[in-house]
C-alpha cells in the first residue's frame, strides 16, 4: 500500500470524488482521499492523501490557495458558472478603470454568501441537492479572506485574475459579486487552481508540479510512481525529529504519552520542553511513526497524529 501524498491535476470533467476512485483503481487500494473540493468544471491541483497520510486530510484541508479565473461580465447563471442556466443577461458598458477598481475592492475580509451550488449543509441536506429539486433558501454569509488579485488580462467582457485566498472562498460567488458591483453581472466562466500552501507543513503544491490520472497510470506502469508521493514526515521539515528508545518503543505504538527519558540522545535529537512544540517521532527502528506535542501542563509530549 502506497502512504504519503500526491499532487494531482484534476481535469475538467472529474469530480474530486471521480479522481479519488480513478487512483484507488489505479493504485489498487482503497485507502485514499482529497483535501479539497474543485468543481467538476474546473482544473488544477489537487492534493491526495494516500494510506497512513489520510490522517493528515483534515491538516491539508482549506488552507490558502491561488487560482487563475477568468471572470465573464454581463451574464448571470443559477450555478454562478458557465456550466448554469442564464439567468439575466446585460450590456457590459463599465470601463476597464472601473472593473479594475471593483475588483481590487474586495481585497481583504469580506462577507460572501455561498452558491447555492455547494456542498455546504442545511439542516443536513448539502445544498447542492436542494438546488437540484430547484429550491434556493436564504444562505448566512461567511466570511472570508482575498489575500490578492492580479489582473492578468482584460479583454471585456471578460476578465482573466490569479486569486490568492483563504479557506471556504468561493471564486464562482466572488466572480458574481464583482459582477454586482458592476450592475452588469457576472459568472466564473473558467477556473485553474495553481497552487495549495497546506497549512503548518509549509509545503506549497504547485500546479507545474502535478500529475494527470494519465500520467499517474504511465508512472505506475514504468514502476515510477514511488518518485512522486511525498512522505508523509517529509512534510514538516522544520519539525525536529526524534527517536525513541528501545523503552520508550512501547509507549509510543501505544500512543501513550512521552517524557524526556524516552528518547533517544544517539539516533535522534532531543525536542525542546516548549508548550505546543510538535517533533516527528520516530520508533526504536527508525521508523516514521507519529506526530507528538509538548503540554506543558503535564509536562509530556501527546500524542497528535498516529501513523502506525
Amino acid at each position: 500500500m502506497y502512504s504519503g501524498v500526491i499532487n494531482v491535476y484534476k481535469e475538467s470533467g472529474f469530480t474530486s470524488f471521480d479522481v479519488v476512485a480513478k487512483l484507488r483503481g489505479i493504485l489498487k487500494q482503497k485507502k485514499i482521499g482529497h483535501t479539497g473540493t474543485l468543481d467538476p468544471d474546473a482544473q488544477g491541483v489537487l492534493v491526495v492523501c494516500l494510506g497512513k497520510a489520510t490522517k493528515l486530510c483534515d491538516v491539508l484541508t482549506d488552507k490558502d490557495k491561488s487560482y487563475v479565473a477568468t471572470l465573464l461580465l454581463g451574464r448571470t447563471t443559477d450555478t454562478e458558472d458557465s456550466s448554469g442556466e442564464i439567468l439575466t443577461q446585460k450590456e457590459v458598458l463599465v470601463t476597464k478603470e472601473q472593473v479594475s477598481e471593483a475588483v481590487r475592492s474586495f481585497v481583504g475580509e469580506y462577507d460572501q454568501i455561498p452558491p447555492m451550488y455547494s456542498a455546504i449543509k442545511v439542516n443536513g441536506k448539502k445544498l447542492y441537492e436542494l438546488a437540484r429539486e430547484g429550491k434556493v433558501i436564504e444562505r448566512n454569509p461567511r466570511r472570508v479572506a482575498i489575500h490578492n488579485i492580479e489582473i492578468l488580462s482584460m479583454e471585456l467582457p471578460y476578465v482573466t485574475m490569479r486569486v490568492s485566498c483563504g479557506k471556504g472562498t468561493y471564486i464562482r460567488s466572488l466572480c458574481r459579486d464583482i459582477g454586482e458591483k458592476l450592475d452588469c453581472g457576472g459568472i466564473m466562466d473558467k477556473l485553474v487552481r495553481d497552487s495549495v500552501y497546506a497549512g503548518q507543513t509549509g509545503k506549497v503544491f504547485r500546479q507545474e508540479d502535478a500529475l494527470t490520472l494519465t500520467q499517474i497510470e504511465e508512472m505506475v506502469r514504468k514502476g515510477r510512481i514511488g518518485d512522486y508521493i511525498l512522505p508523509i514526515d517529509s512534510l514538516f521539515p522544520d519539525f525536529i525529529k526524534c527517536r525513541v528508545t528501545e523503552e520508550g518503543n512501547k509507549r509510543l505504538h501505544n500512543g501513550n504519552l512521552l517524557r524526556q527519558e524516552d528518547f533517544s540522545r544517539e539516533t535522534g535529537q532531543l525536542p525542546g520542553k516548549k508548550d505546543g512544540l510538535c517533533c516527528l517521532v520516530y520508533d526504536e527502528t527508525g521508523a516514521f511513526t507519529a506526530i507528538y506535542k509538548y503540554d506543558d501542563d503535564i509536562r509530556a509530549w501527546k500524542a497528535e497524529k498516529m501513523f502506525l
